[in-house]
Order: C-alpha cells, then sequence, then structure tokens
C-alpha cells in the first residue's frame, strides 16, 4: 500500500483570481472580454441556399462574432440558424455598397460572398470594386464555399488574429 500524504500546510482556497473563461473549445484560446471579428455574408440568388447551408454548419464558429448580411440573404440565414445579424438593405438596393464602404473604412475583417457563376451573369462593376477594395485594404474573402470553409476554420483557431493587428478594435475605430 501507499503511505497517506500529510496534510497541506496552505490553506484549502486560493487567494488566486483565475483568469477569464475562455470562448474556443479548442484552438487558439478567446477571452469573452476579446473583441470579435467583423464578418460580411452576401450570396446571389441562385446561392442563398447554399449560403444557409454554410452558416448552418459553421453556427458555432460565427456566433462568436459580429455579423452583417445583405437584406434577403441575412434574413434567411437568421430565420435558419438563429443567429444575431446586422441585415443591411438588398443587394440590388445598396448593400453592397454598404459592405464596400464598410471594406474601404475597414470595418470588415472578413467577406464571405458566394457569387452566381453561370455564364449568363455579365460583368457587374460593384462587384469588382467590392472585391477590388478587399484586396487594396488586406481583407481575405472568399466567393466559393472551399474558400470559405478555409477562413472560417482559421478564424476559429487563431489563423485570422493578424487582423486584430492591422484593425484594433478601440473606441476611435466604431
Amino acid at each position: 500500500g501507499f503511505a497517506e500524504a500529510a496534510p497541506s500546510p496552505f490553506p484549502p482556497t486560493s487567494f488566486v483570481t483565475p483568469p477569464p473563461p475562455l470562448v474556443r473549445e479548442r484552438g487558439h484560446p478567446q477571452r469573452k472580454d476579446e473583441p470579435r471579428m467583423n464578418i460580411a455574408l452576401m450570396s446571389h440568388d441562385h446561392k442563398k441556399e447554399l449560403m444557409v447551408q454554410f452558416c448552418i454548419a459553421y453556427c458555432g464558429i460565427l456566433c462568436k462574432h459580429n455579423l452583417c448580411a445583405t437584406g434577403i440573404t441575412g434574413k434567411y440565414i437568421s430565420e435558419a440558424t438563429g443567429l444575431k445579424i446586422e441585415r443591411l438593405l438588398s443587394g440590388a438596393h445598396g448593400g453592397a455598397q454598404q459592405i464596400t464602404s464598410r471594406v474601404a473604412y475597414n470595418e470588415i475583417d472578413l467577406l464571405i460572398y458566394f457569387r452566381d457563376t453561370s455564364k449568363d451573369i455579365v460583368f457587374d462593376e460593384e462587384e469588382y470594386n467590392l472585391l477590388r477594395m478587399c484586396d487594396v485594404y488586406n481583407i481575405p474573402f472568399a466567393t466559393n464555399i472551399a474558400t470559405a470553409e478555409v477562413l472560417v476554420t482559421a478564424l476559429e483557431s487563431g489563423g485570422l488574429d493578424w487582423r486584430e493587428i492591422v484593425n484594433p478594435k478601440s473606441d476611435y475605430n466604431r
């Protein structure tokens, strides 16, 4: 048998204040008081169902961040997932321009934009300007589900934490 351990000379309770609880269960730890990423969601009519399915699949990650979406896309996602989404105008009525403006002011950290890829779609200057602004301001963006999954899983594992350096969350930037 083993000998019993001698009683500890220290009191049974600790006077050290524990750190705030972690929000993420795995990957890069994020404290509850840390800023969240600002994620914009957009999709063309033929890709709205795909966007909703994507948001259902990654609801556990997306719920930890600030989401905005163009009108109908935001409505569908919110209804299907219960996620809190700031709904902007519909894409055709200025929602794409609202997101482009937020990108230009560095208020978006990640864009997920599922585009219609059919041959009938003609060149869209608004779409071109949005993606160009993402390139200018180093905003990661996905235009298909494969890239979106890579970005969202990187978001969860801390792979996009460099955005905090580029876009510090201070009262001045809000």
